[in-house]
């Protein structure tokens, strides 16, 4: 029989090695203000978002995202809806036409500058009365340039609503080379911005999220196994599972510039709950066992527990691998890091809860027994049931 919890020492030392670099790549990225560490998508670090529809419905989002690289937006995220509307996501742009600059005053002298060929001169403000008209009368000097009626600006889309197709600026720029590589566009449905405040706070309400599922997860284990050091336990796996995911992705994006987007929150709150189901059947094989073979050593009986439970364990995460895989190789560029993530975070999710989780339980569990001064008759550990 394999002896799992004899060999803790080892899968713990493994954990370390895993880990340590992942969490020296998360903290670069506050140390070097983002030249190194995690890379945040413009769900977290601001841009603008643009969904439109071009009347050829055979555009797809990888040819339009090489356009948009093409025409300087290398980062640009391009996704197709349901309704055939392309959601473009993009560093942020100047969403209106740069307004003219006010003229100078009057000019000082005794001409002034001709007004352009067609244009009236603008009436004066209150023109005073004169006793007897001048042969030769000169025009008044206007009141201030700013009283003539300024040109219209060019019609743009209204920030956060549909409109018409921007011509101006830079997002006109872009949307006049993608109207020239794929033909024109038949609708859009939104141009907005997105601030630096609005992803603050999509920053500090993933922390949140995590940080509220793992507290609950906590507190439902520890109330159902009626044991505070099962929840704990689990709760350290699943900080691993966390950690590794976070670290390998600040390792790619400093290295390949793979980014962290808005369903990597999703990815890591799947990979929770996968992580802890996991822990949670080795957990009750474990109570079971400690009631059905009273009198063996706790580690016995844990490494019956991990034994018994680790072919369901590696059958049903290599379900889920296998069809992570077929997704990351033919699912296309828009999901492959939210597959990623999870890939990553079910196969650790997996190791930890039988080579961490359980192994911490006997950790804890001798360390109280000694503090207490409880002995344990020791017990040759018996072949575990099927």
């Amino acid at each position: 029989m394999f002896d799992i919890v004899g060999k803790r020492n080892w899968f713990f030392a493994f954990s370390l090695l895993i880990t340590i670099p992942g969490l020296i790549f998360i903290l670069l990225t506050p140390l070097t203000n983002g030249a190194a560490g995690l890379k945040f998508s413009i769900d977290y670090t601001g841009g603008t978002e643009w969904s439109i529809r071009f009347k050829d419905p055979n555009v797809t989002a990888d040819q339009v995202r090489q356009e948009l690289a093409v025409l300087g937006q290398e980062d640009a995220q391009v996704t197709r809806t349901g309704k055939g509307f392309l959601d473009i996501r993009m560093s942020k742009l100047d969403l209106r036409a740069e307004e003219p600059a006010p003229t100078a005053g009057p000019t000082e002298g005794p001409s002034a500058s001709p007004l352009p060929s067609g244009q009236t001169p603008a009436p004066t403000a209150t023109p005073a009365p004169t006793p007897t008209p001048a042969p030769t009368p000169t025009p008044a000097p206007t009141a201030s340039p700013g009283a003539s009626p300024s040109p219209a600006p060019s019609e743009t889309a209204a920030p956060g609503s549909g409109g018409a197709i921007p011509t101006e600026g830079e997002i006109g720029a872009i949307a006049t080379g993608l109207q020239a590589k794929f033909g024109p566009i038949a609708e859009q449905a939104k141009l907005s911005s997105i601030g630096a405040v609005v992803s603050s706070d999509l920053i500090q309400q993933a922390f949140l999220l995590i940080i509220i599922g793992s507290l609950g997860i906590l507190g439902w284990i520890t109330l159902r196994f009626r044991d505070v050091k099962f929840g704990v336990t689990a709760l350290v796996a699943l900080l691993h599972d966390v950690i590794v995911v976070l670290g390998i992705f600040a390792m790619l994006g400093t290295l390949f510039g793979v980014k962290v987007d808005g369903l990597f929150v999703t990815a890591m709150l799947t990979v929770i709950g996968f992580s802890v189901h996991d822990t949670i059947v080795v957990f009750d094989r474990v109570r079971e066992n400690r009631a059905r073979h009273a009198g063996e050593p706790f580690s016995a009986v844990v490494n019956h527990s991990i034994l018994q439970t680790f072919g369901r364990s590696i059958t049903t995460s290599f379900t889920v691998v296998l069809t992570l895989a077929t997704l990351i190789l033919f699912g296309g560029s828009a999901t492959q890091e939210f597959v990623l993530a999870l890939l990553i975070g079910i196969i650790s999710g997996t190791y930890s809860s039988i080579f961490n989780a359980a192994p911490l339980l006997v950790v804890w569990h001798e360390w109280e027994d000694r503090r207490l001064g409880r002995l344990e008759t020791p017990a040759k550990p018996s072949r575990a049931s099927a």
